[in-house]
């Protein structure tokens, strides 16, 4: 992105948006990266560079906190997975006992709704 370098935020596309931000956030070594639907308004061309990024800091071993309804992405980053509904946190536990043995019957309907 070196030749946008003198762009404001404004006229770069919103994965150019998306790449700033995750940058800036890295700058200064946080111990947790926060996203927040990171790839919700992207053309879907470019969700695959957002999750490339997201997925080198994950191999890096950086903690990070991601919402998303991204599930195949989620389970390849994942250590430990949440699902909320409603604001509330109705199952939380590790990616194999989230995904393959949910206990909360909204969750367990939940995956398998995309599991179909």
């Amino acid at each position: 992105m070196a030749d946008r370098a003198d762009y404001y935020p404004v006229r770069l596309s919103g994965a150019q948006q998306q790449r700033v931000g995750i940058a800036r956030a890295l700058a200064i070594d946080p111990a947790v990266i926060l996203f927040d639907e990171p790839t919700s308004a992207l053309d879907p061309e470019l969700v695959n560079a957002i999750l490339e990024i997201i997925q080198s800091i994950a191999h890096n071993n950086t903690t990070m906190v991601l919402v998303t309804h991204e599930m195949e992405f989620a389970k390849e980053v994942s250590d430990q997975v949440s699902f909320l509904e409603n604001g509330l946190m109705v199952e939380h536990g590790s990616l194999e006992q989230v995904f393959n043995h949910p206990e909360n019957e909204r969750t367990k309907a939940f995956i398998q709704g995309i599991t179909r």
